[in-house]
């Protein structure tokens, strides 16, 4: 972040996402401008996202041309696909890469969990079982119970990006029911547009929602020195970064 409170923040992002610029657009400053890297991907598949995987440091080193002062790696599945460490190591390679500091959304949303003292989450997500069980293990490892998991078996990312906050609501709160004994509630997918239904889902569950691109926002804020310029929605953004 410059001296004048200006700032550029770099999202490295699978070809077909559709969402993820524009839910962070919605919740920062004019001052803050978000500039994109694509990496190829259609489907959301452990194929495609392990070859997307390939183009990810040359993405972020394309956005440190820009002067970026931070970068995100947008995706979910595609960064926590090879287990516990994979997300950590690919923060290390895109920051190297940029020369910024760097986040991927699989570690952001370790962190915002961690930040909410979550220990039993639910997970909402659009993918297929393989990859609801992929997700299901790497949050384990990381030290949460996952209650549930529940998808909607998409594989298109097209199709998952023409989803709706209203569309997750609704999916949470069938999946979800009764959130008595649950410390959060996790919306995962950085196609997924659901940070719009965060605020609504919080007064009726009781508990912290968050989802993807909003745990990725909040973390590169935190990286990026302009976390008090969010604007985010729900609990997460209300708790101060570790």
């Amino acid at each position: 972040m410059t001296d004048e409170g200006r700032g550029q923040l770099g999202l490295v992002v699978p070809s077909s996402n559709t969402t993820a610029e524009p839910e962070f657009r919605a919740h920062l400053p004019d001052s803050v401008t978000v500039h994109g890297a694509r990496m190829a991907l259609e489907s959301v598949t452990v194929d495609e996202l392990d070859a997307m995987s390939d183009d990810a440091a040359r993405a972020a080193e394309l956005l440190g041309h820009a002067d970026v002062d931070a970068v995100a790696y947008a995706c979910t599945t595609g960064s926590l696909l090879h287990g516990p460490g994979f997300d950590a190591e690919l923060e290390e390679r895109l920051a190297d890469a940029a020369g910024v500091p760097a986040v991927a959304t699989a570690r952001s949303v370790v962190r915002a969990l961690e930040t909410l003292d979550a220990e039993r989450i639910a997970v909402v997500t659009p993918y297929t079982s393989d990859l609801d069980e992929k997700e299901r293990d790497f949050l384990e490892a990381a030290g949460f119970e996952v209650a549930s998991i529940d998808g909607r078996g998409l594989a298109a990312n097209t199709a998952i990006g023409e989803l709706t906050p209203d569309d997750a609501s609704r999916q949470v709160l069938a999946a979800v029911g009764d959130a008595e004994d649950l410390d959060a509630v996790f919306v995962s997918c950085t196609n997924y547009r659901s940070l719009a239904a965060v605020e609504d889902l919080e007064s009726k569950l009781g508990v912290p929602v968050i989802t993807s691109n909003g745990a990725t926002l909040w973390d590169i804020g935190r990286v990026g020195g302009f976390e008090r310029d969010l604007d985010g929605p729900g609990t997460l953004f209300e708790c101060d970064s570790q």
